[in-house]
């Protein structure tokens, strides 16, 4: 069906509807509901489902599936949920967009906010006075127009909120009386490119950014801890070069994927740095988890940081400070904090270390040649130590996570590969070969978030020939098993392994640490814990949904070949396949 000319409006929502498709959105998910029937109506017909409508079967996963979408293809989705009780659905999801700084549009019905146009009771309970209220803590920005001539200002002023670095998702109310209501004239459109238009990225203060290079430069024992720079796949190849260059120990906390995992300078759990003279912290919101050693029992918490070691940093800092989530974690003392895009300032940074290594003597050349072969060193220890550990529990029955990710990634790498989330308890990262910026978008986030995020991953990857695997956690799609019709009805190239250790077990292990300090009967530790007596028959669970699926699998030995089929299966179709694993808890 043809659209609609552009500028050829009756009604409110045709306008709403025109500056969505203005803004360039590609998507829209959502969970159908009566109080955006005006948009909905005009989407699918006034633009001709131009922005493609994913319908999801819960606000939660509509809110997931725009975020992994983000996440993978670096573009914003459109997102709409049905007045106030939708939002309230769907807002474990916008929270979990704006903790992982990802640009999600959401639109929401509301009102009709003239009283006298409203349905008895119903209009009533599912309107709010000011909706925006349920997100303002965790979103960017909130508004609601009140006028449809103000639309396309405050839309694309959200477009801009939601985009500008630190990016984040924006929620515009849109009045189901303005939607509904008949206009007289086409609404003028065009200044929306120029309104919309994002501003330039925050710079670097010369002289700041000048003196953290030198500092960088001068250091004996360098390390690197970078975090979203990996929203820039430019960052991937500039830390190499950067590392190289000045020598130091990388370590990828895996926010978004920044270095490859098999370079040898990469250093994670190598021990580099408890043996840093400076250490460098790269668009790391959260500076303690990467540093910090948790004692679970007693929550205490010692850093790993040597205490003679200077600090920088380079990133957004308290430009995304929140006054309610505490996701900023603790605050730790700074020498040179530089704030800054580092999509900007990291190549300036590599500019200024260039020429502060052309002028150094061959004295301090040698010495950073042989700091990168020490680094190099421990960083074939740790993969050897890795692989050793691997072969202890190489025939568990069920399966070893480590041995799970070994016999998926002996199928995956004869492909053109993606991970949506998950990452198998780190095994995936001490197996795998990430060597290119899109393999993988970023770490898992919470439980009720993986198969959401992992769909939207799986869109974005829709039509490119790649595999997008999916290592999927069962308590997580135990959440949202309604999840698995939105891969079938749209066709997404999704090979899920399910990673089933029938348990909620990151909870189970808590429990196990209390029992051992409180002496109360391990025994009991899976009250309130396991996912079994009955255990979930995945397999079967995909296959309702129209999926191709096999399982479920406890025998090491067949794993391998289950997944090849599914991957042979996905790649032919472009359809979504599962297999199921049972595993060891961790």
């Amino acid at each position: 069906m043809k659209h609609a000319p552009y500028d050829s409006h009756s009604w409110g929502s045709d306008v709403m509807a025109d500056v969505v498709r203005g803004l360039g959105y590609k998507y829209v998910s959502l969970n159908p509901g009566s109080s955006f029937r005006g948009l909905h109506d005009s989407l699918v017909n006034y633009c001709g489902n131009e922005v493609e409508m994913i319908e999801c079967p819960h606000e939660k996963i509509a809110v997931a599936l725009a975020h992994g979408y983000a996440k993978a293809s670096g573009e914003p989705m459109a997102v709409i949920l049905h007045d106030l009780v939708g939002l309230l659905h769907g807002t474990m999801g916008v929270y979990y967009a704006y903790i992982d700084r990802v640009p999600v549009m959401i639109m929401g019905g509301s009102g009709p906010s003239v009283h006298d146009h409203r349905r008895p009771n119903i209009d009533w309970i599912h309107s709010a006075n000011v909706q925006g209220e349920a997100v303002r803590n965790f979103t960017k920005w909130d508004h609601e127009p009140r006028s449809i001539t103000s639309v396309p200002s405050i839309m694309a002023r959200a477009h801009r909120v939601a985009v500008s670095e630190p990016a984040g998702p924006v929620y515009i109310a849109l009045d189901a009386g303005l939607q509904e209501a008949k206009i007289d004239s086409p609404v003028d459109l065009s200044g929306l490119e120029k309104l919309a238009r994002v501003p330039a990225p925050v710079g670097p203060d010369p002289a700041a950014l000048e003196a953290l290079a030198e500092r960088l430069c001068s250091a004996k024992r360098p390390v690197l801890i970078v975090g979203h720079a990996g929203r820039d796949p430019k960052a991937f190849e500039q830390l190499v070069e950067l590392a190289e260059l000045v020598g130091i120990g990388v370590i990828d906390t895996g926010i978004r994927l920044s270095f490859p995992n098999q370079h040898p300078l990469e250093s994670t759990d190598s021990g580099a740095l408890e043996k840093t003279d400076c250490l460098f912290f790269l668009d790391v919101k959260d500076m303690g988890k990467s540093t910090q050693k948790l004692d679970s029992i007693s929550r205490t918490v010692v850093s790993r940081i040597p205490a003679d070691s200077t600090i920088l940093d380079l990133g957004f800092n308290d430009l995304s400070l929140s006054s309610w989530s505490e996701d900023y974690a603790e605050l730790i003392p700074v020498d040179v904090q530089v704030t800054a895009d580092t999509s900007v300032a990291l190549p300036l940074l590599l500019e200024a270390c260039k020429k502060i290594v052309g002028r150094d003597s061959s004295g301090v050349t040698a010495r950073r040649e042989a700091y990168k072969a020490e680094l190099a060193e421990m960083h074939n220890a740790t993969w050897d130590r890795w692989r050793d550990e691997a072969k202890t529990k190489h025939d568990m029955s069920p399966v070893s996570t480590s041995r799970l990710a070994s016999e998926v990634w002996e199928v995956v790498q004869d492909y053109d590969w993606v991970l949506t989330a998950n990452t198998v308890a780190h095994w995936a990262k001490r197996t795998w070969n990430f060597d290119k910026p899109y393999r993988h978008p970023g770490v898992h986030l919470g439980t009720a978030t993986q198969i959401g995020i992992s769909l939207g991953v799986a869109l974005a990857h829709k039509g490119t020939g790649r595999l997008v695997v999916d290592l999927q956690p069962d308590g997580d799609l135990m959440f949202d098993a309604g999840a698995l019709w939105v891969g079938a009805k749209y066709e997404l190239p999704l090979l899920v392994v399910m990673f089933n250790n029938r348990a909620y077990y990151n909870d189970w292990e808590h429990q196990e640490r209390l029992a051992k300090q409180r002496g109360t009967p391990m025994e009991r530790v899976n009250i309130g814990m396991e996912i079994d007596g009955p255990a979930p028959d995945f397999a079967a669970l995909a296959r309702s949904f129209s999926w191709w699926a096999e399982g479920p699998i406890s025998d090491p030995n067949l794993v391998q070949e289950a997944v090849r089929r599914a991957a042979e299966y996905v790649t032919s179709t472009g359809k979504p396949a599962l297999v199921d694993v049972v595993c060891q808890p961790k």
